[in-house]
């Protein structure tokens, strides 16, 4: 089996560079000790080994396919993969007791997670998609919501959904039209479609629950008058009986990736027969679906770091097994070729595929250790970590999958001709990484929540959390003279980023939003480059001090090494792109406002 993570980095992620094992000393998961949730991540992995994995090329071969009839029709073992996900408490994890969850941290729980989006992450997807229901359910949900839905959905028998986006609306939620009329008792009857939902209407699961956006009769216009609503596939009758709730699904959509994973399209009310239970209040549905939204973008960002982990093991083993011409030094034809490992090119995209992927997860679990902290901690502590939160979210889910898909990219070039075969996996990897800067908001989408409310949020707490964290980092790695330059570096471009703000603040100021927000992309990008090193010089601080003790009972010296020379690399290989966006931005012309499209004929 080809491998698809590498459980020593993993490990060093939670054990030393975010230490899970301070999340024990908080009384939500003080039940828990490193022991047992390293335990907890190793099952995940032969899980994975066992049912997964072995299915991943399979499940891209024989996709998810319209029966025709209103069905889809998935491969047999997504339902053995969903079971067992669910009995081990891969659905209901982080959950809390009360609500029959583990009470994980989501640090572990998500450790967890990537193991199996590495692995297979078309099937991941239905059993991540219905934990963040569900945590939407027993968050804004009654007593009455919580019993007749979530133990359903956490035992793996029911899938949920999230139903936003509509055929005429695309991202604009604003423009969505799904109707919601009441009949009574907090039920409504609902009209409308949606489109692109994951996970919907496949025969591996009994019923299914679509958290849906609509619009109840009389509601203001615009995104304030948008309600949410539980509608079941099959309405559950107080006699525990289910009854056909008037969900047709009209198709599903052949993808370029992720062709295991369903994504329908779903009609509500074709008879006038189909209801949906309020949840909440009315008028607060995309409040409350943000929750479910920020953490989906979360995991959209960590399948991405989790897929190209897998491109990049993929191509270093064949780069390590593939033996092909020899050095420029070699000047004997009658000498073996050698592993094309040891020519620098091939090195040189290893190293970018590394330092993308291993930086990308390590971003993934410091956004993991801040949503603990946002929700087990308080005072302070809590504010400032949900801030950090908030503007990293963007951040991890666009540079994760966008330089995702320029690493399993690179993956493909590796095994050059091979590597645009089926016979091996990068060419799926590289298909099924493509959704991920789609997933839950363009990446447009996320720049401009970055730049048009992130960076503002608060009055600039946001960011001033953001600089701080970083601050604190080079301030660490200041200490050891061999990583000054690299704190300097890393000084340097928060300085440039601040100079950047402040030349687009002016554009802000004079209420020309539409210049202040037209390059979001590329600032994007620029504070994405900074947010990894930060994460790579953190990483290679922590390495360099165990190296400098001998302190290797955790992790080998190699190991160790190996962090702090793919900082170097990081560092000058691809942190000096963040200087180049800089210039585009504060470039005075501004070329994307054009009136006259002549210039596209």
């Amino acid at each position: 089996m080809t491998p698809y993570t590498n459980m020593f980095h993993l490990k060093f992620l939670l054990q030393e560079v975010h230490q899970v094992n301070d999340l024990f000393s908080l009384e939500k998961f003080s039940h828990l000790n490193w022991e047992q949730v390293w335990m907890i991540v190793e099952s995940a992995k032969l899980l994975a080994d066992r049912d997964m994995a072995p299915f991943f090329k399979e499940m891209d071969e024989t996709p998810a396919r319209y029966d025709g009839k209103g069905g889809v029709v998935t491969h047999p073992q997504l339902k053995t993969i969903i079971r067992q996900a669910a009995e081990q408490g891969w659905i209901g994890g982080a959950a809390k007791f009360e609500h029959g969850g583990l009470q994980l941290p989501m640090m572990i729980y998500n450790a967890g997670q990537h193991i199996f989006q590495a692995a297979n992450n078309g099937c991941q997807g239905y059993f991540s998609l219905s934990a963040g229901a569900a945590a939407l359910i027993t968050s804004f949900g009654n007593e009455e919501q919580i019993k007749t839905f979530v133990p359903h959905v956490y035992e793996g028998r029911w899938q949920a959904t999230m139903a936003l986006t509509e055929p005429q609306a695309g991202s604009s939620l604003t423009d969505i039209v799904t109707s919601a009329r009441l009949v009574g008792d907090g039920v409504y009857n609902i009209k409308g479609q949606k489109i692109f939902i994951s996970g919907g209407q496949h025969e591996a699961c009994d019923n299914f629950i679509h958290l849906t956006l609509a619009r109840i009769e009389g509601a203001p216009p615009g995104v304030k008058g948008i309600s949410l609503f539980i509608i079941p596939k099959f309405w559950p009758e107080k006699d525990g009986t289910l009854k056909y709730n008037d969900v047709f699904c009209a198709g599903d959509f052949q993808k370029m990736g992720q062709r295991g994973y369903s994504t329908t399209h779903l009609a509500f009310g074709d008879q006038d027969n189909c209801r949906g239970w309020l949840l909440g209040e009315p008028h607060k549905g995309l409040s409350y679906m943000f929750q479910m939204m920020n953490e989906a973008r979360i995991g959209v960002g960590q399948t991405a770091a989790s897929v190209a982990m897998a491109a990049y093991q993929a191509s270093l083993q064949y780069a390590n097994e593939r033996p092909q011409g020899r050095l420029p030094s070699e000047k004997d034809p009658m000498k073996p070729p050698t592993m094309i490992i040891n020519h620098p090119d091939v090195q040189r995209m290893l190293l970018t595929q590394k330092a993308i992927a291993e930086g990308a997860l390590s971003l993934a679990m410091e956004c993991n250790r801040l949503y603990d902290l946002a929700h087990a901690s308080s005072g302070d502590e809590q504010h400032s970590s949900w801030l950090l939160l908030e503007i990293l979210t963007p951040i991890v889910k666009t540079y994760s999958s966008e330089h995702g898909s320029r690493s399993a990219a690179l993956a493909i070039q590796i095994l050059g001709g091979y590597g645009f075969t089926t016979d091996f996996p990068v060419q799926q990897h590289y298909r099924d990484l493509k959704i991920m800067s789609i997933y839950e908001g363009t990446t447009g989408i996320q720049s401009l929540d970055l730049l048009g409310r992130k960076v503002m949020m608060e009055k600039g707490k946001a960011l001033h959390e953001l600089l701080k964290a970083v601050g604190d980092t080079i301030n660490k790695a200041d200490t050891y003279e061999v990583l000054k330059p690299y704190a300097k570096n890393l000084r340097d471009e928060l300085q440039r980023i601040q100079s950047v703000l402040v030349h687009l603040g002016k554009f802000a100021t004079a209420a020309e939003l539409d210049r202040y927000l037209s390059d979001a992309a590329i600032f994007m990008d620029q504070i994405s480059y900074v947010v990894i090193a930060w994460q790579w010089l953190k990483q290679a601080t922590i390495a360099y001090t165990q190296l400098q003790s001998a302190n290797f009972s955790m992790q080998v010296r190699e190991f160790y090494e190996g962090k702090v020379h793919t900082m170097k690399f990081f560092f000058r290989y691809e942190l000096p792109h963040a200087e180049a966006c800089a210039k585009t931005i504060m470039d005075p012309e501004f070329l994307t406002n054009l009136k006259k499209r002549e210039v596209f004929v």
